[in-house]
């Protein structure tokens, strides 16, 4: 396998090393092998790429889409960025818990983040681009969020500056969605 996968704390979320080769001329990596994934169990259509750049202290979250949720396979491509998911399957016994996982153009790691996570990450170096594929289209109507600085789910974002954008200033609190978050399934 040319790839590294390990296991975290919330079930379905698994970060990806892949082999990287190196020499003198650069690298050369396969960041998705649909055979590879399929094998670890991201048997998933991917259906849109995305590309963000962000500058030093932007975070970015907490997103997910409520009855079109998508899955995301999340990496870095310059800089640094520490990824932040938290688990809204109601059915899971990790509800309500947030994962973080520093990912960098050096390290090249990249997340799967299963259908049914909220998802942000904030920006630690002084810049970042960020690609990621998801399973499902972007909707607008379907989008909703948690407020980042939420303090049941204390996460430290590990920035000093937080520069967050308005829409985000305003989502709601984990507490104060739970009930729709459990309506929806």
């Amino acid at each position: 396998m040319s790839m590294k996968v390990e296991k975290t704390t919330i079930p379905d979320v698994l970060i990806l090393t892949p082999k990287v080769f190196d020499d003198e001329r650069g690298f050369f990596l396969e960041s998705y092998n649909q055979n590879i994934f399929k094998n670890v169990g991201i048997s998933l259509d991917f259906v849109q790429d995305n590309h963000s750049k962000s500058s030093q202290g932007v975070i970015r979250g907490l997103h997910f889409q409520k009855k079109n949720p998508q899955g995301k396979l999340v990496r870095c491509i310059q800089g640094e960025i520490l990824d932040v998911m938290i688990d809204i399957r109601t059915d899971s016994h990790t509800f309500g818990q947030y994962l973080a996982v520093k990912l960098n153009q050096e390290n090249k790691k990249q997340v799967w983040i299963p259908p049914g996570l909220a998802h942000g990450f904030s920006v630690l170096s002084e810049t970042a681009e960020t690609l990621y594929k998801v399973t499902e289209f972007y909707n607008h109507q379907d989008e909703a969020g948690i407020h980042w600085n939420d303090p049941e789910l204390a996460i430290d974002w590990q920035v000093e500056e937080p520069r967050v954008s308005q829409r985000d200033q305003n989502l709601p609190l984990f507490q104060d969605i739970r009930e729709k978050i459990m309506a929806i399934k």
